[in-house]
């Protein structure tokens, strides 16, 4: 089995995720007492948040770049960087390291491809909605991305750092993230990508007349696929 590198703490509630369930994923392929070998380097999610509201990219990139090289001298085989948006970055954390990068978006398309979707609706922070770094990474694989209205991304947005990032969940919150999504599938969304690590914790569990893809379980799921191969 390889060790997985999981950069996160972006926010912790998703990191807390991805560790239960690699293990869990781990121990049902494997059984009884096996479990994940995983690293962990864990930032501090108001740094990247100042960097990310700032439009500091090259120096969110810089510090991620050094906590992934950290990771892989650790002994990670492979990395993990627990959370879309960050993945703005990935070029530069792919760069720095030798070891493979499991890209949250490839893996996503890859489960959308395989239930033949063509035409996608994405939640995510506004960084994933509205810039080109996640949407056209799907797009290159010949996935359609629609992405909901201003007034709706800011209100995802806003739920996403207010609420679910610090664990909060609200019904209230998640009444307004299914009207957000029925409205996409009226546009033509023939699935939904929850892009963003936290989203899960809200609607994960709704039932819609389209596919959920949870980027959360996708991701872990290329990870175990990786460390058992």
């Amino acid at each position: 089995m390889k060790t997985i590198g999981l950069l996160g703490g972006m926010s912790w509630e998703s990191t807390d995720l991805y560790y239960q369930q690699l293990n869990k994923s781990v121990q049902q392929k494997l059984g009884k007492l096996h479990s994940a070998k995983i690293v962990l380097i864990s930032v501090d999610f108001a740094e990247i948040e100042i960097l990310q509201r700032q439009g500091l990219w090259d120096d969110a990139a810089l510090y991620l770049t050094e906590k992934a090289i950290q990771l892989e001298k650790a002994g990670a085989e492979g990395i993990l960087l627990c959370t879309n948006t960050m993945h703005k970055v990935a070029s530069a954390i792919e760069s720095s390291v030798s070891v493979p990068f499991i890209h949250i978006a490839d893996a996503t398309a890859k489960d959308v491809l395989n239930q033949n979707i063509g035409k996608v609706g994405l939640l995510g922070t506004q960084f994933t909605m509205e810039q080109d770094f996640y949407k056209h990474r799907l797009e290159e694989q010949g996935i359609n991305v629609l992405v909901p209205n201003q007034a709706h991304r800011q209100m995802v947005h806003n739920i996403i750092y207010d609420e679910l990032c610090l664990g909060v969940i609200k019904e209230e919150s998640r009444q307004k993230y299914i009207h957000i999504v029925e409205q996409l599938i009226l546009e033509g969304a023939e699935g939904i990508i929850l892009g963003c690590t936290e989203i899960c914790m809200l609607i994960g569990d709704t039932q819609f007349s389209v596919p959920l893809f949870d980027t959360t379980s996708i991701h872990v799921q290329a990870a175990v696929d990786f460390a058992l191969s």
